[in-house]
């Protein structure tokens, strides 16, 4: 997937709940050694994988692909690309108010460990906490 298609499929994404992603960001991120992405044109998953930790930077899926599964599919391609890099443990933030992306994470067995209080700002003016999610990837867990 290339930087252009993600930007595209990221402001699809987030339509309506602050700013997207740029082109240019995600090529900057995807720079990195440690900044990997998994998925297609309709979803995907990027992150990076440090020292035994992985950090879910952003997941999104194109509005008409949502409610089949893609996110799923995303996020356990994400966690099985952190394993093989070395990651046991996932961490990533959401907004609290991201209904759909809340649920999916916490049926993936990602468990609440802080919040960031008035940390997102969104495009009525208001703000929204960001949950901090952590998840075990060793096997077992």
């Amino acid at each position: 997937m290339t930087p252009e298609q993600m930007a595209m499929c990221h402001a699809r994404a987030f339509a309506g709940q602050g700013r997207a992603w740029s082109e240019v960001e995600f090529t900057s991120l995807l720079q990195s050694p440690h900044v990997f992405c998994v998925g297609n044109e309709h979803t995907f998953a990027l992150g990076r994988a440090v020292a035994g930790e992985a950090e879910l930077l952003t997941l999104a899926t194109d509005p008409a692909q949502q409610r089949q599964g893609l996110g799923r599919i995303a996020l356990l391609a994400f966690e099985d690309a952190a394993r093989k890099r070395g990651a046991d443990t996932c961490f990533l933030e959401v907004a609290a108010d991201n209904v759909a992306a809340t649920s999916l994470y916490r049926h993936a067995g990602f468990e609440e460990i802080a919040r960031r209080a008035a940390y997102y700002d969104k495009p009525s003016g208001s703000r929204a906490d960001a949950l901090v999610l952590q998840k075990s990837l060793l096997p077992g867990h």
